[in-house]
């Protein structure tokens, strides 16, 4: 069943179409202003099907878009991914190491449920645009941006569909 998933899966490019990138983009920007640092926002329709025949889960996939982007690339080692695996309704969150000891995974969960419960009433850019604010919320209390530093964006924040 989860191979016809991935054959069949939705097209992300109808689901997330080029005037909602930009929304998202704008919106990844604007949280930046807040925090020191990096959201990537990556979606991935499916995965071949010798990875599903394999078993491969979503969380591997989004631990190989993490690299593959560089979002691991950041002077503070606080790059974070938001991960959307179309086929099987998963949202996964890889965040860099400097987020060790600070974020928990129950955290880092209610991100990912509250994308889920949006997108499953059909809503894909207030999932999208609320999971990046709750990420902007956690990364402003533990690299807020003070007063007189510059933001160098060292990840694109066009979303990245893979």
């Amino acid at each position: 069943m989860r191979l016809l998933k991935h054959l069949f899966a939705p097209s992300a490019a109808r689901l997330f179409p080029e005037p909602l990138l930009r929304r998202i983009a704008a919106a990844i920007a604007a949280s930046e202003l807040r925090h020191t640092g990096e959201i990537c926002f990556a979606v991935e329709p499916a995965l071949h099907p010798r990875a599903v025949w394999a078993g491969r889960q979503a969380r591997a996939a989004a631990m190989d878009a993490f690299a593959q982007l560089r979002v691991w690339d950041t002077r503070a080692n606080n790059g974070v991914l938001l991960y959307l695996l179309l086929a099987d309704h998963r949202i996964e969150i890889v965040a860099d190491r400097g987020f060790e000891g600070r974020v928990s995974a129950e955290q880092w969960r209610g991100v990912c449920q509250l994308v889920e419960e949006r997108l499953r009433l059909g809503d894909a850019e207030a999932a999208v645009l609320g999971g990046i604010e709750a990420l902007s919320a956690l990364l402003a209390e533990h690299y807020p941006r003070a007063d007189g530093d510059q933001d160098v964006n060292e990840l694109p924040d066009l979303p990245r569909i893979l």
